[in-house]
């Protein structure tokens, strides 16, 4: 364990993955969020250097963990003008683990490579509790060998790699995440207008629930999402602003293959809805808000 490692956006998930590392006996050096505080926090908990640029961050370990919101976000990272992330990185892996279009991570790694760098996506499948516990599914894309240099990293964050799979080169990974959201999302926005229509019915929502477990309609998002829909619980594990942004790239994906996903894009407009009525920050449970009777009033536009 003697790579030195570092961490930029340091968020929920990005957090907890650092405490995890450090649990697991790996040197985290630096952290770095825009949100200042966020990094000074953890750093003072961790003990690390809570950097004020990002050059700095890659100065101070020999493998950077990003753990960023999107594509404008990676960007800045990577791109600035006057401070980034390649800056000094001759020999440095950077590990880039946010839900990103394809299109970026293939184009790092091509810059990254200019400087003698090199990337991998880990594309992360859960949530903040399995960050902390070390039991995220990462799918990870870029060269082989990259991966294997990592790999004992990823093996600790991944139940003992019981939960890692490499599945190719740079992209390949956060297409599969891409597919994987685009499901995941379509089975919410399902769950929440059966649920809708129930209460609407009359029915008891409780009884309800266990059927759906029982028969055709169960779903991975049933047991997480059910209850909290039921009981207007929509405290965030993951924002419909990020449902909206990764469909949004599963139809960019279609997009580009000249298909036609009328359930994708039916999903896409309701999560954009919820942005848009200031619903985005719920979890994505909360687009039950907008299929239940009577919960939400749409914002009155403006003449």
């Amino acid at each position: 364990m003697s790579e030195r490692i570092a961490f930029v956006g340091v968020g929920r998930m990005g957090a907890n993955m650092a405490r995890r590392l450090k649990d697991c006996g790996y040197t985290v050096t630096a952290v770095y969020d825009v949100h200042r505080p966020a990094a000074d926090a953890l750093a003072q908990e961790i003990g690390a250097t809570s950097c004020e640029t990002l050059a700095k961050v890659t100065e101070a370990a020999d493998v950077i963990i990003t753990v960023v919101t999107n594509d404008k976000a990676m960007d800045a990272i990577f791109a600035g003008r006057r401070d980034h992330l390649l800056i000094g990185a001759k020999g440095k892996i950077f590990i880039n683990c946010a839900t990103l279009s394809p299109k970026v991570h293939r184009d790092l790694e091509k810059k990254a490579a200019k400087v003698g760098a090199s990337t991998l996506e880990a594309c992360m499948a859960s949530s903040i509790n399995q960050a902390r516990q070390g039991t995220l599914y990462l799918m990870c894309g870029g060269k082989q060998a990259v991966f294997d240099k990592v790999k004992d990293i990823l093996t600790k964050l991944s139940d003992e790699g019981k939960l890692l799979r490499y599945v190719g080169e740079s992209g390949r990974a956060a297409e599969v995440k891409a597919l994987v959201n685009m499901v995941m999302n379509i089975n919410t926005a399902g769950l929440a207008e059966g649920l809708g229509l129930g209460a609407a019915l009359g029915l008891d929502l409780t009884m309800l629930r266990e059927i759906f477990s029982q028969t055709g309609a169960n779903s991975r998002v049933l047991v997480t999402d059910g209850e909290d829909m039921q009981n207007r619980d929509h405290s965030c594990f993951f924002s419909a602003e990020h449902a909206a942004k990764d469909s949004g790239i599963a139809l960019g994906l279609a997009k580009s293959k000249k298909l036609d996903l009328p359930l994708a894009s039916a999903t896409f407009k309701q999560f954009s809805r919820m942005v848009k009525e200031g619903l985005g920050g719920l979890d994505k449970s909360g687009v039950a808000e907008l299929t239940f009777k009577g919960r939400h009033k749409p914002k009155r536009k403006k003449k």
